[in-house]
């Protein structure tokens, strides 16, 4: 294994060489500084393993050494060294990216243990990486249910799971209706059957009757060979039907004489063979409108909403982002062989509190593109792009489909003052009305905007 290269800066320059020469005895490649200046620009050309730094410096107050050091280096371990009376200073140091810290006078042993724990506690989110990669299989990834909504749910799904009878799932796009749909499936005594997945909005009408009941050779011009439906192929397993609310007339009044006489007729064919799948249908269009509408049967909506489940959108389901974001996160490295372990808590915070009009699906599409473009080992919030943050008003509009948290609003808005005054903090306070220390507080609560605007 090779030497860990450690840079320890230091302004009294004998605590420094005492350092390097007891690091270099356990074996380490250590280099040091005394001027946080000159340690800042060999961060900038050379990397260490570890930083270990003393909080308070001069000319580098408090943890203006911490942010400097991760401003250039955004993955970069840093151990900070602190007198007794800045304690406080150092836990929130921590909070703010440093991996540990010790507080002075301490013995060379300690810190020794404080550096192998750093890299021992770097090696374990990797491993928990590798192994969240690992167990994360499938396109829509495990069904995630932490929250009280979500929960029930899965609760709900697993009584109806071995039911013979009709399913629908209902809720806007993106909202995980395929992974639940899949759920049931892998719950219930059918899981070692086929599960056929068929969105009725990707295929055109002139294709979309012969995915499903088949076909037989000789049908049409490039009928060229029988080929069976999906309701056949479905076997004794579960045939799911998504967007069922984007069928024509005509295709619907056929899935309704299958789903009520157990037998489909494939195109071609003057005789109908039985099918035994399960089916479950999915929409994202609300079905009573467009029964009021005509655009759906009312008998094929009741043969469907025999059993009926809503699945929440992700915004009242805040609970689950957490963990969809560790199982996406672990997806999306493993795919594209990026190490990325983790995401950081500013960056964090702007996913929380997102609205999420695209729901889980546009919470995939933001983690890939974070991983994708990010050039250190955790997500930052510069490396997160919500297609869909555009205005208040767009924001606004949002809410009245459901509750949208003021301060999302409110980072949004100060987001667009500061822009709009070219980053200038003090010329953005006086447009707020607050003066410049609410608006520092404000910015370091909200998400990094702090440290992507110009003073």
């Amino acid at each position: 294994m090779p030497r860990r290269t450690l840079l320890v800066v230091d302004d009294d320059a004998n605590v420094a060489d005492f350092l390097r020469e007891s690091l270099i005895e356990r074996g380490y490649d250590v280099e040091t500084h005394t001027s946080p200046e000159e340690a800042l620009g060999q961060i900038v050309s050379k990397r260490f393993d570890l930083v270990i730094t003393d909080l308070r410096m001069p000319g580098m107050a408090g943890t203006d050494m911490l942010a400097a050091i991760l401003s250039r280096r955004p993955d970069q371990l840093v151990l900070l060294m602190t007198a007794f009376g800045s304690i406080d200073l150092a836990v929130a140091a921590v909070r703010a990216g440093a991996c540990d810290f010790i507080a002075k006078p301490f013995k060379v042993e300690a810190l020794a243990f404080a550096i192998e724990r750093a890299f021992r506690d770097r090696e374990m989110r990797r491993e928990i990486v590798r192994l969240r990669a690992r167990s994360a299989s499938g396109d829509t990834g495990p069904l995630v249910a932490k929250s009280v909504a979500m929960r029930g749910v899965v609760e709900r799904a697993q009584r109806v799971a071995d039911l013979d009878s009709t399913l629908l799932l209902t809720g806007e796009t993106g909202t995980g209706k395929s992974a639940l749909a899949r759920f049931i499936h892998d719950t219930s005594a059918r899981r070692r059957r086929p599960f056929q997945h068929v969105n009725c909005a990707s295929l055109p009408s002139t294709l979309i009757e012969s995915e499903l009941f088949g076909v037989r050779r000789g049908a049409f011009t490039d009928a060229r060979e029988d080929r069976t439906g999906a309701f056949i192929a479905a076997a004794d397993g579960t045939l799911f039907l998504d967007e069922v609310g984007e069928l024509s007339l005509d295709t619907q009044a056929k899935l309704l004489h299958a789903l009520e006489s157990g037998q489909v007729r494939p195109l071609g064919s003057t005789s109908g063979l039985p099918f035994r799948a399960r089916v479950i249908a999915a929409t994202n269009r609300p079905l009573e409108s467009l029964l009021r509408d005509g655009q759906f049967r009312p008998d094929l909506y009741y043969r469907l909403n025999v059993i009926r489940i809503e699945v929440p959108p992700l915004r009242e389901r805040r609970d689950d982002i957490v963990p969809l974001v560790d199982v996406m996160l672990a997806r999306m490295s493993d795919r594209q062989s990026r190490p990325v372990l983790g995401v950081s808590a500013a960056a964090m915070k702007r996913l929380m509190t997102y609205p999420w009009p695209g729901n889980v699906r546009e919470l995939a599409n933001v983690i890939e593109r974070a991983v994708a473009l990010c050039d250190h080992d955790s997500v930052l919030p510069e490396d997160l792009d919500f297609p869909q943050e555009h205005t208040i008003d767009t924001l606004l509009a949002q809410s009245a489909q459901g509750p949208l948290p003021l301060e999302e609003l409110e980072r949004v808005y100060v987001q667009r003052v500061l822009e709009s005054r070219g980053g200038n903090k003090a010329e953005a306070a006086r447009i707020l009305g607050i003066n410049r220390r609410t608006l520092y507080r404000m910015l370091g609560r909200s998400f990094g905007l702090q440290g992507r605007m110009a003073e």
